[in-house]
């Protein structure tokens, strides 16, 4: 049997060990439940001991009384005593018990918590130093990453006003987001908005006919893009990045950024990203007509109509002021031309194509020093010539748009006679002329446009595409300028347009303005353009 003394030595030896124990112990939260634990225990076999003490019977060792008539009941009686009072019951054995294995349990708790905070912290110092050599995220932005077998990457919350970016930081997307050993059958998830998936190669393969020649839809300096179908039966535009130079990694770590960020009616959606060895891909919405670059220029697509040239002109601009006013820091585009802007079924825009966009998170004095990229045709002089890059620099190249769906002509046409050959040197002088403005129209319109319409597009465009760009308008200034233009489309008849009919909520253009508008005392001029 279970001696109080045997287990009373076991229970001092524990609150000694404890006492004097190593790190482990004494830097684990629950160090004093487990002393506490132990004192108790010690406590309840202490009292046990000094009770049996008190109540032994006078014929113990410390009250002998001798009858000299009985010695041997005595005898027989002080054995029994000695062996009943020597040793623990059975109830008290399983007290005992119970109490030593409540001790081995919060020991074995004890332990189990310090090894988990252990590899929590190998963990998070494992995390922090992936960050520093790849990048990593860090935003409050509305969207959630989701891997195709259904575990999730990131659950940030939105902002209804503004979109805060970490700029100098990357989704896992480098070498090793997704292996060979990722590429097995997964249940398909139906896509929702906002959510972005990663894709493995083999499903895109799959999804595009093994990379079909007759699924391509279009192909840039930068990679083609395939149509395709997802595993769920959603149709989607595909784009493979070319493999060499560091500049296509670069550009793929920004859009997955930006697109997986910024959610706006006017921006293409991004489903989802591949990146799957050295295969670098991007999923995204398909949108059906095509770009703006192909219904101006090429005459196998239908020319669009005056109505559908405005709508499109007030949605590209409301993306740019999602870009530059409700995006933290703003978001450059530095790249935007007809040719990334997609139209959907209704002939709705969404500006596409991230790869060179910039933030402000590097700006001094207001710009950005960056080396010169884009498009030929579309660059605002000061970044041309210096490298400085601002919101207006964009403005800038939404102007060069503005001109295109009012002419129909290509930035830069060699083809033109002499002085035609750059878009913008030859319309800005025109643009503020009346007569002339309308020699500059579309032939593919037909003359099925509003006149005074005309001239009002052609005002802002040439606010647009001022040579310098403290001239140039606020995004949201165009926004608030094309927007009774367009609601006048659908509340004015035809018939009423047709005849030149000036609606009240309609910019007002200053008679005074002749030849250009370039000088500087003209500036109020240009403002009030903007905010009647």
């Amino acid at each position: 049997m279970i001696s109080y003394s045997h287990y009373y030595n076991i229970i001092f030896f524990l609150l000694f060990y404890t006492s004097h124990s190593p790190p482990l112990f004494q830097n684990c939260p629950h160090f004093l439940s487990f002393q506490t634990v132990l004192f108790f225990l010690f406590f309840s076999c202490t009292v046990p001991m000094e009770s049996a003490a008190a109540t032994r019977p006078l014929g113990s060792s410390n009250h002998t009384f001798r009858n000299p008539h009985n010695n041997s009941h005595s005898a027989a009686s002080s054995s029994s005593s000695r062996h009943h009072h020597g040793s623990l019951s059975p109830t008290s054995v399983l007290v005992i018990a119970v109490s030593a294995i409540s001790v081995v349990v919060v020991l074995l708790v004890v332990v189990a918590i310090v090894l988990l905070r252990k590899l929590r912290a190998d963990h998070v110092s494992r995390a922090a130093s992936f960050k520093e050599s790849n990048g990593s995220i860090s935003s409050s932005i509305n969207h959630v990453v989701v891997h195709r077998n259904g575990s999730h990457r990131f659950v940030p919350r939105s902002s209804s006003t503004a979109t805060t970016i970490n700029f100098n930081s990357s989704p896992d997307v480098g070498g090793g987001c997704l292996s060979t050993s990722n590429m097995g059958h997964k249940t398909p998830t139906r896509h929702r908005r906002g959510v972005v998936q990663v894709f493995t190669y083999r499903e895109l393969e799959t999804a595009t006919g093994n990379f079909n020649a007759g699924n391509v839809i279009g192909n840039g300096g930068y990679g083609v893009v395939y149509r395709g179908i997802l595993s769920d039966g959603t149709v989607a535009a595909i784009k493979m990045l070319h493999r060499e130079g560091k500049h296509s990694e670069r550009a793929f770590r920004i859009e997955v950024d930006l697109l997986s960020r910024l959610h706006s009616t006017y921006l293409v959606e991004l489903l989802g990203y591949c990146a799957d060895q050295h295969h670098r891909l991007l999923i995204f919405e398909f949108m059906p007509n095509g770009t703006l670059q192909q219904h101006l220029h090429h005459k196998q697509y239908q020319p669009l109509n005056w109505g559908t040239r405005l709508r499109i002109a007030l949605d590209c601009a409301r993306a740019l002021e999602f870009l530059h006013e409700h995006a933290v820091p703003a978001v450059i585009h530095r790249d935007f031309k007809c040719s990334n802007i997609l139209l959907d079924h209704n002939f709705r825009a969404k500006v596409s194509d991230f790869g060179l966009a910039k933030t402000g998170s590097d700006k001094i004095n207001g710009q950005i020093s960056t080396r010169v990229l884009g498009t030929t045709g579309y660059l605002a002089p000061e970044y041309a010539s210096t490298g400085k890059l601002t919101t207006k620099s964009d403005v800038y190249s939404y102007g060069v748009v503005l001109l295109q769906l009012l002419t129909g002509r290509i930035p830069v046409d060699i083809k033109r006679p002499p002085g035609e050959h750059v878009l913008v040197s030859w319309a800005l002088p025109r643009l503020t002329n009346r007569e002339q403005v309308a020699g500059m129209v579309d032939p593919a319109l037909e003359g099925q446009y509003s006149k005074k319409d005309l001239v009002q597009v052609a005002a802002i465009a040439a606010m647009c595409v001022q040579p310098e760009a403290d001239y140039r308008p606020l995004m949201t200034d165009v926004v608030q300028s094309l927007i009774p233009l367009v609601k006048n489309l659908s509340s004015v008849s035809s018939s009423a347009r047709f005849q030149n009919q000036i609606s009240p909520r309609y910019i007002r253009i200053p008679k005074s303005w002749e030849g250009s508008m370039m000088s500087k005392k003209n500036d109020v001029s240009h403002r009030a353009l903007f905010l009647c």
